[in-house]
């Protein structure tokens, strides 16, 4: 199923055992250079099986949508949650069934970074973010804006949906285990 900003769209493992259904548009695409990023990309890959999660750069693409429009359908009891650190408010969660990476989320915040890869027909990466943690040397292919933080534009579009949202965050997703 491709994405449509009017209509819901599947997210879904690359063994279809888990599947998460995201309404409406995303706040936004982008793909994440940070360092954070990088290494649990290359974790998550050497698990046995694993789908890829880092792009052919070593970036990581995300399609960023409110938590409010987004759940899991089917299989997640499957799901598993990484974190570079055991406090880390970021987590990572993967399909045990193919270890596939399906999103990241920060615990705190109004938003979920679906893995852009898991997403059929995803919409076009619109910015770089994080580019100062590129290794040095590393080319970026400037068909994109790039930023070496988080831009104010990627800043704004959280900041819009959140008030879109009711300046409300809602705790998880349907599914998954939630820290306090």
């Amino acid at each position: 199923m491709s994405v449509d900003s009017g209509r819901s769209h599947l997210v879904a493992c690359a063994c279809g055992q888990v599947v998460f259904e995201a309404a409406g548009a995303p706040i936004l695409t982008t793909v994440c250079d940070c360092a954070s990023c990088r290494e649990a990309g290359r974790r998550i890959e050497a698990l046995p099986g694993a789908a890829p999660v880092l792009d052919a750069d070593g970036g990581t693409s995300f399609v960023l949508h409110r938590k409010d429009r987004v759940r899991c359908t089917s299989g997640g009891a499957q799901l598993k949650e990484y974190r570079l650190k055991p406090d880390s408010p970021t987590r990572r969660v993967v399909a045990t069934c193919c270890n596939s990476a399906m999103f990241l989320e920060f615990n705190k915040g109004h938003w979920l970074s679906l893995y852009r890869n898991r997403i059929p027909g995803a919409p076009p990466v619109e910015m770089r973010v994080m580019t100062r943690d590129r290794p040095d040397g590393a080319p970026l292919d400037g068909n994109v804006p790039a930023y070496a933080t988080h831009s104010v534009a990627f800043m704004w579009r959280l900041f819009a949906a959140w008030f879109a949202m009711g300046l409300r965050t809602p705790r998880g997703i349907d599914g998954t285990k939630i820290e306090a």
